[in-house]
């Protein structure tokens, strides 16, 4: 194992750029679930929705592996970045409630792309054959890479021949591939102040998408309903990201020596509940949608969300750890919140406001918690 300390990773612009074409394929992602049936959403749009959803994060998650460890912002590197921006396009045009005449073009795109970061590694071998770590986790990752590629070519003969989608094994592959992985990837740890800075950023890209959906809160007539309901939904965006950036600026052990996995992993599904938490901020005041449904699902999306930002806490700082009297506290606060919504649910006024309430109860918890760390 490799202990020499590499010089601190910057986020470059061409990442930044790359980032930004993961949210337009978030907003065409989200547009799935603006199709409503008998008061809400159907089973096989919102599978469509969560298998897209992981496919997208999950191609993020290995480009951002593979800069932040073998990156060199270089040519090479640049024209592979803009083929997968290129052929990610095609992906996004490819999500549609239609998904049967856009079947092809999604798919092969999808294999292309993980074909794509497969050569990257197997090319990045040559510069690693005096470093056995290196080399076996290379190796390791072009196989897992291919493998998923010819997983999803698999799943374009099967619908092929019988009508069937088997999008979920590619998927299920690469998420349990990268976990069972761990092992040979601490042996080569990543920067984590890149890498949890690159996270940090798409979360933020999320956020921004997230904002944009609550701008028809305050379309229409003023009135004071309008104020009041624009004003909670600011207020809740406005908690999640200060919860977060807590978290991130002065909970976070940036400087830990990590192989990254399981952070990276964490922020798959954090990313996903935020998803949902746009979606489901725009269904409450769709009358169209089930008052029962989509109040489960807009409670479902906060939980999912915190119980991941909690999972960030083992990246925390030794002074900052999550002791078990905090969590517990936390998990007070959830189960309370949801008792709440629940039975609430027809008193859209105040249950708007327990939302807010909780948001920035967790966000004053990790606050305090930070600062005090920090102060002393």
């Amino acid at each position: 194992m490799s202990l020499l300390k590499k010089e601190e990773k910057k986020v470059e612009f061409l990442e930044l750029i790359y980032d930004l074409i993961f949210v337009y394929i978030v907003g065409r992602n989200n547009s799935l679930l603006h199709h409503i049936e008998n008061g809400f959403i159907s089973w096989g749009v919102f599978l469509a929705y969560v298998l897209c959803t992981l496919a997208v994060i999950q191609i993020w998650n290995f480009s951002t592996f593979y800069i932040n460890l073998y990156g060199r912002n270089s040519v090479r590197d640049h024209i592979f970045l803009f083929i997968n921006m290129y052929l990610l396009y095609h992906m996004a045009d490819g999500i549609n409630t239609q998904w049967e005449q856009s079947f092809y073009r999604f798919n092969i795109a999808w294999a292309l792309i993980i074909l794509n970061l497969a050569v990257q590694h197997l090319i990045e071998i040559r510069h690693h054959s005096d470093s056995s770590d290196e080399l076996r986790q290379l190796r390791r990752k072009a196989a897992i890479l291919i493998i998923e590629a010819a997983l999803i070519g698999v799943h374009i003969l099967i619908y092929s021949l019988t009508g069937v989608s088997a999008a979920y094994v590619p998927i299920l592959f690469g998420i349990l591939a990268t976990m069972f992985s761990g092992r040979i990837n601490a042996r080569v740890p990543v920067d984590f102040a890149h890498l949890s800075e690159r996270a940090m950023l798409y979360v933020v890209f999320t956020f921004g998408e997230m904002i944009i959906v609550i701008a028809s809160y305050f379309g229409g007539e003023l009135s004071m309903n309008s104020v009041y309901f624009s004003l909670m939904a600011f207020l809740i965006v406005v908690g999640l990201f200060l919860s977060y950036g807590t978290l991130y600026n002065r909970i976070l052990d940036r400087e830990r020596v990590t192989n990254g996995t399981g952070y990276m992993l964490i922020h798959v599904f954090l990313i996903f509940a935020l998803n949902n938490i746009s979606v489901a901020l725009e269904f409450m005041r769709d009358e169209e949608v089930s008052l029962t449904e989509k109040t489960l699902f807009l409670t479902g999306s906060f939980v999912l969300y915190f119980v991941f930002l909690f999972l960030l806490g083992l990246y925390s700082k030794k002074r900052c750890a999550f002791h078990k009297g905090f969590v517990w506290t936390l998990v007070a606060l959830m189960a309370s919140f949801v008792v709440l919504m629940i039975l609430l649910r027809g008193m859209m006024y105040i249950n708007i406001a327990v939302t807010v309430v909780y948001v920035f109860l967790i966000f004053v918890l990790m606050y305090v918690k930070g600062r005090r760390i920090n102060d002393e």
